[in-house]
């Protein structure tokens, strides 16, 4: 699955509960930015997508405009995210 700003791939685990990854990558910015997001996303993971889930491993991968998206921004991609892994675990 991919956003603007994120690319997600996700598969079934054997474990029964979620396991979540956030990569963010150097990409000529600071530290201080790339903790800053990373910290956004995880938050983002953890409040949107784990409650929802089970049995399910998730890696999120910045892109390169997500260090310029805003918080609401981001939300609403997490929030497409979980909607389409939502349909994908239904069929």
């Amino acid at each position: 699955m991919r956003t603007e700003h994120l690319d997600v791939r996700a598969s079934d685990s054997l474990l029964s509960h979620v396991r979540a990854a956030v990569i963010v990558g150097k990409l000529g910015h600071t530290i201080v930015e790339r903790n800053r997001l990373r910290r956004r996303l995880r938050e983002l993971i953890r409040t949107i997508v784990l409650p929802e889930t089970d049995a399910l491993d998730v890696v999120v991968k910045a892109l390169e405009p997500a260090y310029d998206a805003s918080f609401a921004e981001l939300r609403k991609e997490v929030e497409q995210i979980r909607e389409k892994l939502r349909r994908a675990r239904s069929t």
